[in-house]
């Protein structure tokens, strides 16, 4: 059985061959490399939404790197230490299955047997998350209106990606575990420095949240040197700033050929009320 349900009637989706179909015989059609489609054509807000192609290709080129690895190791011991022996996890915009595909291989060596899902509103960037790891489920959907039943989900994820929250707690299964990855005050300060002629760290605040009661807050400090302007660019796209940066900084980091940056992260552990 799926983890997904169908987004028309939201009855359970069984995977056959080449499809999914539910009961009621509504049927979404399985893409060579893995992924299905379940964002229905009333709730695009574009004809393409999410990352287009070339972004999706800079972001996988740059992880598959190891530039972030630091913080996939915090989410894999995370997710090992609170999750049950066969647990349901959901990774809500899941990109290009970076985190999703570690967390899964992590709670195998440890010896679990997951169900996991990951969606994302790319179908991009998805294509590279199915092919990254046949076993976890992949679907374009949006994060408010995530084709998961209620209550099934033991584990939900969710690195900068929309918080929504109301569907957050309607999928999670009581005392399930909502990680949160942020980026902390000084994350990519010295790309920031760069940048911007005054740059300003990132508000670090606890927010408490309705539904959810707090566990703990992981962080993750690390440094990284980019040896090339391919990474330095990749990188640079990954972040809100490339598209507010003004062009005079944009210049100057295109510029460089290094950059030795702080990589910062907060991982936000929260539990069901």
């Amino acid at each position: 059985m799926s983890l997904f349900v169908c987004p028309v009637c939201g009855a359970p989706l069984v995977r056959e061959a080449h499809v999914y179909r539910c009961p009621q015989n509504h049927s979404y059609d399985i893409a060579a490399e893995g992924y299905t489609y379940l964002l229905l054509v009333n709730r695009k807000h574009s004809k393409a939404p999410g990352d287009d192609k070339g972004m999706a290709d800079a972001r996988s080129a740059f992880l598959n790197k190891g530039y972030y690895q630091p913080l996939r190791d915090a989410l894999c011991d995370l997710a090992v230490s609170s999750a049950s022996s066969a647990p349901s996890v959901l990774d809500s915009g899941c990109g290009e299955g970076y985190y999703t595909a570690g967390i899964y291989e992590a709670l195998r060596a440890a010896e679990k047997t997951p169900r996991m899902a990951g969606v994302d509103i790319s179908k991009f960037i998805l294509r590279r998350a199915a092919k990254r790891e046949k076993a976890v489920e992949f679907a374009v959907a949006s994060s408010y209106r995530l084709p998961v039943a209620d209550d099934s989900i033991d584990l939900l994820i969710n690195c900068f990606s929309p918080l929504a929250l109301e569907e957050f707690v309607r999928v999670l299964h009581r005392s399930g575990r909502f990680f949160y990855v942020v980026p902390a005050p000084r994350h990519l300060w010295q790309m920031k420095e760069v940048l911007y002629d005054r740059p300003y760290p990132n508000e670090e605040k606890e927010t408490p949240y309705g539904g959810f009661r707090y566990c703990e807050i992981r962080s993750v400090r690390s440094t990284v040197t980019l040896t090339s302007q391919e990474d330095i660019h990749a990188l640079f796209q990954m972040t809100p700033y490339y598209w507010n940066t003004p062009k005079a900084g944009t210049e100057r980091l295109a510029s460089l050929e290094t950059l030795t940056t702080e990589i910062a992260f907060d991982i936000h552990v929260f539990e069901k009320e």
